[in-house]
Protein backbone atom coordinates (compact mmCIF):
# COMPACT_ATOMS: atom_id res chain seq x y z
CA UNK A 1 0.00 0.00 0.00
CA UNK A 2 2.97 2.28 -0.09
CA UNK A 3 5.64 3.25 -2.09
CA UNK A 4 9.16 2.86 -0.35
CA UNK A 5 10.83 -0.18 0.85
CA UNK A 6 10.31 -2.34 4.25
CA UNK A 7 13.26 -1.72 5.50
CA UNK A 8 12.30 2.10 5.70
CA UNK A 9 9.00 1.52 7.40
CA UNK A 10 8.81 3.97 10.51
CA UNK A 11 9.26 1.48 13.35
CA UNK A 12 7.19 3.93 15.74
CA UNK A 13 3.94 2.95 14.29
CA UNK A 14 2.02 0.14 15.67
CA UNK A 15 1.25 -2.38 12.92
CA UNK A 16 -2.15 -4.21 14.92
CA UNK A 17 -3.55 -0.85 16.00
CA UNK A 18 -3.10 0.66 11.68
CA UNK A 19 -4.71 -2.98 10.70
CA UNK A 20 -7.29 -2.74 13.37
CA UNK A 21 -7.94 1.24 12.55
CA UNK A 22 -7.80 0.89 9.01
CA UNK A 23 -10.12 -2.24 9.43
CA UNK A 24 -12.75 -0.11 11.66
CA UNK A 25 -12.84 2.24 9.03
CA UNK A 26 -13.98 0.34 6.35
CA UNK A 27 -16.33 -1.45 8.68
CA UNK A 28 -18.03 1.90 9.36
CA UNK A 29 -18.32 2.70 5.38
CA UNK A 30 -20.55 -1.15 5.24
CA UNK A 31 -22.26 -0.14 8.05
CA UNK A 32 -23.60 3.56 6.00
CA UNK A 33 -24.02 1.38 2.79
CA UNK A 34 -25.94 -1.17 4.94
CA UNK A 35 -28.15 1.06 6.58
CA UNK A 36 -29.00 3.28 3.78
CA UNK A 37 -29.78 0.18 1.55
CA UNK A 38 -32.13 -1.57 4.05
CA UNK A 39 -33.64 1.87 6.20
CA UNK A 40 -36.07 2.41 3.10
CA UNK A 41 -37.99 -0.59 3.24
CA UNK A 42 -38.86 0.18 6.89
CA UNK A 43 -39.74 3.90 6.07
CA UNK A 44 -43.54 4.53 4.62
CA UNK A 45 -43.64 6.08 1.04
CA UNK A 46 -39.82 6.95 1.47
CA UNK A 47 -38.60 8.28 -2.53
CA UNK A 48 -35.08 7.63 -2.89
CA UNK A 49 -35.27 10.64 -5.65
CA UNK A 50 -36.92 13.44 -3.37
CA UNK A 51 -36.18 12.19 0.45
CA UNK A 52 -33.20 12.80 2.06
CA UNK A 53 -30.74 10.15 3.99
CA UNK A 54 -31.80 12.42 6.85
CA UNK A 55 -35.34 11.10 6.51
CA UNK A 56 -34.16 7.82 7.21
CA UNK A 57 -33.49 8.76 10.60
CA UNK A 58 -36.78 10.12 11.76
CA UNK A 59 -39.87 8.31 12.73
CA UNK A 60 -40.39 4.22 14.13
CA UNK A 61 -37.40 3.30 12.47
CA UNK A 62 -35.23 5.71 12.71
CA UNK A 63 -32.94 3.12 14.97
CA UNK A 64 -31.69 1.73 11.66
CA UNK A 65 -30.16 5.19 10.07
CA UNK A 66 -28.98 6.13 14.15
CA UNK A 67 -27.05 2.95 14.18
CA UNK A 68 -26.29 3.67 10.38
CA UNK A 69 -24.86 7.40 11.02
CA UNK A 70 -23.08 6.33 14.88
CA UNK A 71 -21.04 3.52 12.28
CA UNK A 72 -20.07 6.10 9.87
CA UNK A 73 -18.87 7.92 12.88
CA UNK A 74 -16.89 5.61 14.93
CA UNK A 75 -15.53 5.11 11.24
CA UNK A 76 -13.76 8.72 10.84
CA UNK A 77 -12.82 8.52 14.10
CA UNK A 78 -10.89 5.33 13.47
CA UNK A 79 -8.95 7.36 10.97
CA UNK A 80 -8.45 10.20 12.39
CA UNK A 81 -6.92 8.34 15.69
CA UNK A 82 -5.04 6.42 12.64
CA UNK A 83 -3.66 9.87 11.03
CA UNK A 84 -2.74 11.04 14.06
CA UNK A 85 -0.86 8.15 15.42
CA UNK A 86 0.79 7.85 11.93
CA UNK A 87 1.41 11.86 11.39
CA UNK A 88 3.34 12.45 8.45
CA UNK A 89 4.30 15.90 9.53
CA UNK A 90 3.31 19.64 9.27
CA UNK A 91 1.03 21.73 10.43
CA UNK A 92 -1.71 20.77 7.46
CA UNK A 93 -1.79 17.00 8.44
CA UNK A 94 -2.57 18.22 11.71
CA UNK A 95 -5.52 20.11 10.48
CA UNK A 96 -6.48 17.16 8.44
CA UNK A 97 -6.62 14.95 11.80
CA UNK A 98 -8.66 16.99 13.29
CA UNK A 99 -10.89 17.84 10.62
CA UNK A 100 -11.54 14.09 10.67
CA UNK A 101 -11.89 14.21 14.29
CA UNK A 102 -14.65 17.33 14.11
CA UNK A 103 -16.14 15.22 11.14
CA UNK A 104 -16.92 12.60 13.40
CA UNK A 105 -18.54 14.66 16.30
CA UNK A 106 -20.75 16.03 13.43
CA UNK A 107 -22.45 12.54 12.87
CA UNK A 108 -22.77 11.90 15.96
CA UNK A 109 -24.63 15.09 16.94
CA UNK A 110 -26.62 14.83 13.91
CA UNK A 111 -27.82 11.43 14.69
CA UNK A 112 -28.45 12.34 18.36
CA UNK A 113 -30.26 15.80 17.42
CA UNK A 114 -33.48 14.03 15.01
CA UNK A 115 -33.90 17.24 13.67
CA UNK A 116 -35.12 16.14 10.27
CA UNK A 117 -37.42 14.27 8.44
CA UNK A 118 -40.10 14.89 11.14
CA UNK A 119 -41.27 17.94 10.82
CA UNK A 120 -39.72 19.17 14.50
CA UNK A 121 -38.75 22.64 14.58
CA UNK A 122 -39.12 23.56 17.69
CA UNK A 123 -36.36 24.68 20.23
CA UNK A 124 -32.88 25.58 18.17
CA UNK A 125 -32.60 23.73 15.05
CA UNK A 126 -29.06 22.94 14.54
CA UNK A 127 -29.32 20.43 11.49
CA UNK A 128 -28.71 22.41 8.75
CA UNK A 129 -25.31 23.96 10.50
CA UNK A 130 -24.26 20.66 11.23
CA UNK A 131 -24.58 19.72 6.98
CA UNK A 132 -22.27 22.86 6.31
CA UNK A 133 -20.03 21.47 8.48
CA UNK A 134 -19.58 18.36 6.84
CA UNK A 135 -19.58 20.28 3.69
CA UNK A 136 -16.47 21.87 5.14
CA UNK A 137 -14.79 19.48 6.54
CA UNK A 138 -15.01 16.97 4.17
CA UNK A 139 -13.30 19.26 1.74
CA UNK A 140 -10.83 20.62 4.47
CA UNK A 141 -9.25 17.41 5.78
CA UNK A 142 -8.02 15.81 2.70
CA UNK A 143 -6.85 19.27 0.76
CA UNK A 144 -5.14 19.22 4.26
CA UNK A 145 -3.59 16.31 4.01
CA UNK A 146 -2.89 15.18 0.29
CA UNK A 147 0.51 16.69 0.02
CA UNK A 148 1.76 15.16 2.98
CA UNK A 149 0.30 11.96 1.68
CA UNK A 150 1.92 11.96 -1.82
CA UNK A 151 5.33 11.77 -0.06
CA UNK A 152 4.61 7.86 0.46
CA UNK A 153 1.14 7.16 -1.17
CA UNK A 154 1.43 8.89 -4.43
CA UNK A 155 -1.08 6.95 -6.69
CA UNK A 156 -3.86 7.15 -3.02
CA UNK A 157 -2.80 10.71 -2.61
CA UNK A 158 -3.84 11.62 -6.35
CA UNK A 159 -7.21 9.99 -5.80
CA UNK A 160 -8.28 11.36 -2.50
CA UNK A 161 -7.55 15.10 -4.36
CA UNK A 162 -9.88 14.34 -7.15
CA UNK A 163 -12.49 13.05 -4.63
CA UNK A 164 -11.81 16.28 -2.72
CA UNK A 165 -11.99 18.26 -6.19
CA UNK A 166 -15.43 16.13 -6.65
CA UNK A 167 -16.82 16.77 -3.12
CA UNK A 168 -16.04 20.69 -3.61
CA UNK A 169 -17.68 21.22 -6.97
CA UNK A 170 -20.69 19.02 -6.30
CA UNK A 171 -21.12 20.11 -2.36
CA UNK A 172 -23.01 23.28 -2.54
CA UNK A 173 -25.06 22.57 -5.46
CA UNK A 174 -26.91 20.60 -3.25
CA UNK A 175 -28.53 23.72 -1.53
CA UNK A 176 -29.78 24.90 -5.15
CA UNK A 177 -31.77 21.66 -6.09
CA UNK A 178 -35.24 20.99 -5.90
CA UNK A 179 -36.42 18.89 -3.41
CA UNK A 180 -37.64 15.95 -6.49
CA UNK A 181 -34.39 15.13 -6.88
CA UNK A 182 -32.62 16.01 -3.66
CA UNK A 183 -32.59 12.88 -2.24
CA UNK A 184 -30.48 10.77 -5.27
CA UNK A 185 -28.27 13.86 -4.56
CA UNK A 186 -27.57 13.14 -1.52
CA UNK A 187 -26.70 9.87 -1.75
CA UNK A 188 -24.05 10.83 -4.47
CA UNK A 189 -22.60 12.70 -1.90
CA UNK A 190 -22.75 10.32 0.26
CA UNK A 191 -20.80 8.04 -1.99
CA UNK A 192 -17.61 10.59 -2.67
CA UNK A 193 -17.68 11.07 1.31
CA UNK A 194 -17.64 7.16 1.69
CA UNK A 195 -14.94 6.69 -0.63
CA UNK A 196 -12.74 9.15 0.54
CA UNK A 197 -12.82 7.51 4.11
CA UNK A 198 -12.75 4.25 2.13
CA UNK A 199 -9.21 5.23 1.11
CA UNK A 200 -8.03 6.70 3.94
CA UNK A 201 -8.84 3.30 5.87
CA UNK A 202 -6.92 1.52 3.08
CA UNK A 203 -4.00 3.80 3.48
CA UNK A 204 -3.66 2.83 7.26
CA UNK A 205 -4.69 -0.68 6.68
CA UNK A 206 -2.35 -1.13 4.60
CA UNK A 207 0.36 0.45 6.11
CA UNK A 208 0.02 -1.67 9.36
CA UNK A 209 0.58 -4.68 7.07
CA UNK A 210 3.38 -3.20 6.30
CA UNK A 211 4.54 -2.90 9.56
CA UNK A 212 4.16 -6.71 9.79
CA UNK A 213 5.49 -7.57 6.46
CA UNK A 214 8.65 -5.73 7.36
CA UNK A 215 9.14 -7.11 11.03
CA UNK A 216 9.15 -10.62 9.64
CA UNK A 217 11.01 -10.43 6.51
CA UNK A 218 8.30 -10.75 4.37
CA UNK A 219 8.75 -7.73 2.04
CA UNK A 220 6.98 -5.11 1.17
CA UNK A 221 3.33 -4.11 -0.33
CA UNK A 222 2.81 -1.40 -3.30
CA UNK A 223 -0.01 0.89 -3.89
Amino acid sequence: MRDRPAAQLDRSERPYLLIFLGALGLLGCVTLVAGTVIAPFYVPNHDIFADTISDLAAGPSEIIMDVTLYGFAVSLLAIALAASHVHLGGVFWSIGTLSLAILAVLVVVIGARNEYGDGDDEGVVIHIYLVYGLGVFFLVAPLSMVRSLTAEHPTMARTLLGLALVWGISAPVFFFLPTSIDGMYERMLGVVACAMVVLYSCVFLGRGLDGLSGRTGLGKRTA
